[in-house]
């Protein structure tokens, strides 16, 4: 798979990640829990350092800012992992959390970053 390819597929899934990262961040719950505010920011800021890559469509500067931030992505997945059943166990966000972890894996995957 191309550079180019690899980069589509990755936003295709940074697709799933913002939708989370937006229900948390309109969700009540998000005013009262710091570590929440912070899984959502971390969501953001991942996707905002993708951003200037894409709209150049430079697949390599993409790719390489990906790997880089890939670690913080982790952790903000494994945070959401652990807080969610503590801040709602509704099915919205127990669906939410399975969203973000299959796009997060499918990223790794795309990145041969799989553990």
């Amino acid at each position: 798979m191309s550079y180019h390819e690899v980069m589509h597929r990755i936003d295709a899934l940074v697709s799933h990640v913002w939708m989370v990262r937006t229900f948390i961040k309109h969700s009540e719950e998000l005013e009262d829990d710091p570590e929440l505010s912070d899984v959502q920011r971390t969501l953001y800021d991942y996707m905002l350092a993708l951003g200037a890559a894409w709209k150049a469509q430079d697949a390599e500067a993409y790719i390489a800012q990906a790997k880089k931030k890939l670690s913080k992505l982790r952790q903000a997945t494994d945070d959401f992992a652990r807080l969610q059943p503590e801040v709602s166990t509704h099915m919205n966000y127990q669906m939410a959390l399975r969203s973000l972890q299959h796009a997060v894996k499918d990223i790794e995957t795309l990145l041969g970053a799989d553990d």
